[in-house]
């Protein structure tokens, strides 16, 4: 580390660094949440699934982001825990219309919650309960119930109904992650 990256630490001047884990089971939206989160001069207008996982940076006034947007399919999902320790938060993308998988996605979110490297940090999990359009929907407190979300009691936590495709929701999860890792020492 340089003498000006020193001062500038000192001086509040560099952007924290976040690494966020973008997880959910496959076709829940995340690659269009990540899609929509960074400016829109770099957006992608098709997203295709994810195989393995993608990375994507962007940065917010006070923080630089790197979004590891993994692959939610079941074959893909043992790589997840590779990428547990080095994060300092969480994006869990449901899909709100869903409803025969959440079970799976139930499942997935309580191996998560109880790996060695998660389990007794307090990482914050921001839960996107996305594709709201649908109308079917179920809407974020019957997610957050089916998910038993209320027994997360170690570590901070939020749910945000979202629609990926069109953006709403995206910011207010993203303000609340934003103010909660500006307090938090990386």
């Amino acid at each position: 580390m340089g003498l000006l990256d020193k001062l500038s630490g000192w001086l509040g001047l560099r952007k924290k660094e976040v690494n966020v884990l973008c997880l959910g089971l496959d076709n829940s939206g995340k690659t269009t949440i990540i899609n929509q989160l960074k400016p829109s001069s770099t957006q992608t207008h098709e997203i295709v699934p994810t195989i393995g996982f993608n990375i994507e940076r962007f940065k917010s006034s006070s923080l630089s982001f790197t979004v590891f947007d993994m692959s939610g399919q079941s074959r893909y999902r043992n790589l997840w825990e590779h990428y547990y320790k080095e994060s300092h938060a969480i994006i869990f993308v449901i899909d709100s219309g869903d409803k025969l998988r959440m079970v799976v996605a139930k499942e997935e979110l309580d191996t998560l919650l109880n790996h060695e490297d998660i389990r007794n940090r307090k990482m914050p999990v921001l839960f996107f309960a996305n594709k709201m359009d649908l109308r079917d929907a179920m809407s974020s407190v019957r997610v957050s119930q089916l998910l038993s979300l209320e027994n997360i009691k170690e570590k901070p936590w939020h749910i945000c109904a979202s629609d990926a495709i069109k953006g709403e929701g995206l910011q207010e999860g993203l303000d609340w992650l934003h103010e909660y890792m500006k307090t938090v020492k990386t």
